[in-house]
């Protein structure tokens, strides 16, 4: 068997070794067509397109 802790690590030192777990924010660029952020190499949710093409339809509210 492999080494085990001798007592339980509290819960403050637990958390600050899972400080760095964090989900960072995800990068948003411009799109080239409407202006509107989108999430960077993938279609665009507000106009549908990607790199000059139209890939989907997208209705208008």
């Amino acid at each position: 068997m492999g080494p085990l802790p001798k007592r339980k690590h509290s819960r403050s030192r637990r958390d600050r070794r899972r400080a760095h777990d964090a989900l960072s924010l995800r990068h948003l660029v411009r799109c080239e067509k409407c202006n509107e952020y989108k999430p960077a190499h993938q279609v665009c949710p507000h106009c549908g397109t990607y790199r000059g093409k139209q890939i989907i339809e997208v209705e208008e509210d």
